[in-house]
């Protein structure tokens, strides 16, 4: 008799698409939903800066084409923003006021940019760069050789810099303790670090903080960046790259424990024997460490998500680290980071 299973996955990046494929390979006749906010299918936000490289057209940066789902069986709910999960009832809710039943959900809702407080006022006067259509507006709004000033400089956002440097942009780092996020540097290695961003064509200020945004006149750049000093820095885009906060909002009254993300064991399964998480969202339990801890990168993230799914359908594998976590300086001295190898 075929497989009626539900196996739902909130979250269509590396990590639930990885779960999908691997949920379809060990178990051909169960059902398998993917539910995600974004208006495209499956792409890797590692690639968006190859936007700046000529790839602007949102199908050549797809990992699969458009009739990929229907050929895998998988059903892809696009535009689709998940309220609440019940536990109990093991049913989704939709914004749209609609409710879907699970037999076992795979959470991989994955990560924002996190944005200091001080900050938030001036939301409006920055770009994000976390889809596709963020990573378009962007590139729309840069002129040829403009300028763009890129605030904290987590490695997704230092990624960006050097791709806009290769293609005759103008990048300004205003460095602070999240630049080279989620790499943990040494306080005698920062300079060091800093450095080799100049020598790959950034220009870095470390010295102030940024505490307002303001819109440029007419003949001016479009914004500008007031530092604590009193300076400021004018530029074209404004973009903050802080680091990542885990998306979970929507599990608040799931009863799965959380901490700042969804806390799982080894095997990636929550508190609750139906629902997994994997990817961004989640928290780990480490016996080395004795504590839960994030995970990051491409090859972890999509690692998370095959041993999710081979534990969702009986496998008992406990997910193993397999990123480098090192940042290095290379003979030429630019930077070299694992988390850019994809």
């Amino acid at each position: 008799m075929a497989s009626m299973t539900h196996n739902v996955i909130i979250g269509n990046g590396s990590a639930g698409n990885g779960a999908a494929i691997t949920l379809r390979e060990r178990d051909p006749d169960c059902r398998i939903t993917i539910i995600t906010m974004s208006s495209l299918p499956f792409y890797n936000r590692y690639d968006l800066p190859r936007i700046f490289e000529g790839y602007d057209d949102w199908r050549e940066i797809l990992a699969h084409p458009p009739s990929y789902y229907d050929e895998q069986a998988i059903t892809l709910r696009r535009h689709s923003q998940v309220t609440e999960v019940d536990s109990r009832t093991q049913t989704i809710s939709f914004a749209h006021n609609e409710k879907m039943h699970y037999d076992r959900l795979l959470v991989c809702a994955g990560g924002r940019g996190y944005l200091p407080e001080q900050l938030s006022d001036y939301r409006h006067l920055m770009h994000g760069f976390g889809s596709y259509e963020a990573a378009i507006s962007v590139y729309k709004a840069l002129p040829k050789g403009g300028s763009a000033v890129i605030l904290g400089g987590d490695m997704i956002g230092l990624d960006l810099g050097r791709t806009l440097v290769a293609t005759g942009y103008r990048v300004v780092v205003l460095a602070d303790e999240f630049t080279f996020w989620p790499h943990r540097i040494a306080s005698d290695e920062r300079a060091d670090y800093l450095k080799a961003l100049e020598h790959m064509g950034m220009e870095v200020s470390d010295e102030t903080s940024p505490v307002s945004i303001e819109a440029g006149g007419k003949k001016e750049p479009a914004h500008r960046v007031v530092l604590e000093d009193g300076s400021g820095v004018v530029a074209d885009v404004v973009l903050p790259f802080y680091g990542l906060v885990p998306l979970v909002e929507f599990m608040l009254r799931s009863g799965v424990d959380i901490e700042r993300g969804l806390l799982v064991d080894p095997q990636l399964r929550t508190n609750n024997e139906n629902i997994w998480a994997a990817g961004d969202v989640c928290q780990i339990w480490s016996d080395e460490e004795k504590a839960y801890r994030f995970f990051y990168g491409w090859s972890n993230v999509r690692a998370m998500g095959e041993v999710a799914a081979r534990n969702m359908t009986g496998a008992a594998q406990a997910f193993m680290d397999t990123q480098d976590e090192r940042l290095r300086i290379d003979e030429k001295g630019d930077i070299r980071s694992p988390y850019w190898e994809h």
